[in-house]
């Protein structure tokens, strides 16, 4: 079961210069994963949990309000990490920029 959540400095970055209610749902969530694991908030539909599709594959995003988003991938289950790598204003194609080819 997975129960860390790393933040990048990239998305503590972008968290910063977030609204405080995005900033506060972002930080449930992380709460959330670290106390009941992710297989099990990834079922509360309010997060609109699911993968990304295409160049993106692999990503995962969760909805935190209806324009911010925060992408994340699981690294090596072994780790059992999460690695939260950006959170914004659902901007895919910034998106592919950080984790594309």
């Amino acid at each position: 079961m997975i129960q860390a959540v790393q933040t990048t400095k990239r998305a503590m970055k972008s968290l910063a210069k977030a609204p405080r209610h995005v900033v506060a749902k972002y930080m449930l969530w992380r709460s959330q994963v670290v106390k009941n694991g992710l297989e099990t908030v990834q079922k509360i539909q309010s997060y609109h949990d699911e993968p990304l599709a295409g160049k993106l594959k692999g990503i995962r995003s969760i909805k935190l309000s209806d324009g911010y988003r925060a992408y994340y991938r699981i690294m090596h289950e072994e780790v059992i990490c999460v690695i939260v790598e950006e959170v914004n204003k659902h901007d895919y194609k910034a998106i592919e920029r950080l984790f594309g080819d």
